[in-house]
């Protein structure tokens, strides 16, 4: 069994590995994430700056899930350096990290550099944990990185800086971070708790640099479109604070605990497609032959990288692992 998490009270429950759930949460919840620009979309068009819809977000996700954060308050007591890095690093860090490097390099890009968090990943649990890891993840993950840069044809408009590029990276970081520190909470901690802890962590980190204050309000009580639909300013963030946040985060925690880290990299470059799909559907933004080109190759790598997990949970003591199975949680993620 692993060691303690520092902050915790006491040894966490290794997750239990199990495929066919694990793709299960995984697909919900690149629908979940993939759907946030696309909802945020009417909410930019409108005047919002993007700093704001993103605190929007993360403050319209803490607030649903406030009496989930009052009824489990004693996962913070009990593991509060979990909390505070999942609200510091996937929830705050991400966005904050992104947004500022688009203001440097092209999105295509940032976005691109972002999504190197699973790689990030691998090299992480192979160096410095020294866990074996599965040939397959690795193609799976090489195969969707290529397919991200195919599908936004990062060559146009090429233009790189050196800051936007570090900025970026850091996002990627912070996105690796998602996938370790989700796979250390163990059967133990309620991943909605987490959630809701780390986005009123999140909503006070990100309330600093988006000054709420200044934000102009009335476009929430304002009708938006999308898809030729017309609808509230407020459903929108409504719907990016409930679906494309809450539960995007409870279903990808639920999967990488079911899939592993390394496993859970690979698959989540489906949020791409989703993203891009959704966009062509609703916003009418075609896809070229190559985007398609590359939608199919992150699908091939996440449907490769997936075998690399046993379809059954992990076996117990002195039973043998299954030929290339996932040998199941290592170490805590979280560095001394």
């Amino acid at each position: 069994m692993s060691p303690p998490v520092p902050g915790s009270a006491a040894v966490s429950v290794p997750p239990v590995r199990h495929r066919p759930s694990g793709l299960a949460f995984a697909l919900a919840s690149a629908l979940a994430f993939g759907g946030s620009g696309v909802f945020a979309r009417p909410l930019l068009d409108a005047g919002m700056d993007s700093l704001h819809v993103t605190w929007l977000r993360v403050a319209g996700a803490a607030l649903l899930l406030l009496p989930v954060a009052l009824a489990h308050w004693r996962t913070a007591r009990r593991r509060p350096l979990l909390v505070l890095a999942y609200g510091v690093f996937p929830m705050a860090g991400v966005q904050a990290l992104y947004f500022a490097a688009i203001t440097r390099i092209p999105v295509g890009i940032a976005l691109l550099i972002e999504f190197l968090g699973p790689v990030l990943v691998l090299l992480w649990l192979r160096v410095v944990r020294r866990t074996r890891v599965s040939p397959a993840a690795v193609v799976g993950v090489v195969l969707a990185v290529a397919g991200v840069g195919l599908l936004l044809e990062v060559w146009s408009g090429m233009r790189l800086d050196a800051v936007g590029v570090a900025l970026a990276l850091g996002a990627a970081a912070a996105q690796a971070a998602f996938f370790l520190l989700s796979d250390s909470m163990g059967e133990d901690t309620d991943p909605l708790a987490v959630v809701a802890f780390g986005s009123l962590v999140a909503a006070v980190l990100l309330g600093a640099l988006a000054q709420p204050w200044t934000l102009p309000w009335g476009i929430l009580a304002d009708p938006v479109a999308l898809g030729g639909f017309a609808f509230p300013g407020w459903a929108a963030a409504l719907w990016l604070g409930l679906v494309c946040t809450a539960l995007a985060y409870f279903l990808g925690i639920s999967a990488i605990r079911r899939l592993s880290p390394q496993v859970a990299g690979g698959v989540a470059y489906l949020e791409v497609v989703t993203a891009i799909v959704l966009a062509w559907v609703l916003l009418g933004e075609a896809l070229t032959a190559v985007q398609v080109l590359g939608s199919a190759v992150i699908v091939t790598g996440a449907l490769i990288a997936q075998t690399a997990v046993p379809s059954a949970p992990v076996p117990g003591p002195g039973t043998a692992p299954e030929p290339g199975a996932d040998p199941g949680r290592s170490q805590s993620p979280i560095p001394p």
